[in-house]
């Protein structure tokens, strides 16, 4: 996709709503409210950025496995030359979190999300036979809140 510049709205939405957003009844028109836009406003503005692919997620971030589910970081030795169907074969994949490539012999990497522990290795094995490669897993074996936050 091609690069466009962020102007200062787009970048007031990134930059404000990293983490607290508002727990009321109205939350969008609450967001909307503290970075002085209207509702609609907003709305349209993170539609925007969603297809546009300058976010790839707008959403709460769960520790899924209070829910019963489970996350499990994932690696996958791909030729160069078949990467970016590689990468489009996973990334259709509705259990995949986020995946990036990486300068080493593992070079891409990603996140799997089930909602069942079980399904880690079904899906990883399903992955494998869509790609032809086969799909290291790295389950969590310690969790750190890092409060990671980009700045647009």
């Amino acid at each position: 996709m091609p690069e466009r510049e962020l102007d200062a709205i787009d970048r007031a939405i990134i930059n404000g709503l990293q983490g607290g957003f508002p727990l009321v009844p109205e939350p969008y028109a609450a967001a909307a409210a503290s970075l002085g836009l209207s509702e609609g406003e907003l709305l349209g503005r993170l539609e925007r950025l969603l297809a546009d692919g300058t976010l790839t997620r707008f959403g709460p971030l769960f520790q899924i496995e209070r829910l019963g589910g489970a996350f499990c970081l994932a690696a996958m030795a791909v030729p160069e030359a078949d990467f970016e169907r590689v990468a489009g074969l996973v990334n259709a994949f509705p259990e995949i979190a986020h995946n990036y490539a990486r300068n080493h012999r593992l070079n891409m990497w990603f996140v799997l999300a089930t909602e069942q522990p079980a399904e880690i290795a079904a899906t990883a094995d399903a992955i494998a036979a869509a790609t032809g490669y086969p799909v290291l897993t790295f389950p969590k074996e310690r969790e750190f809140f890092v409060d990671l936050r980009l700045q647009a």
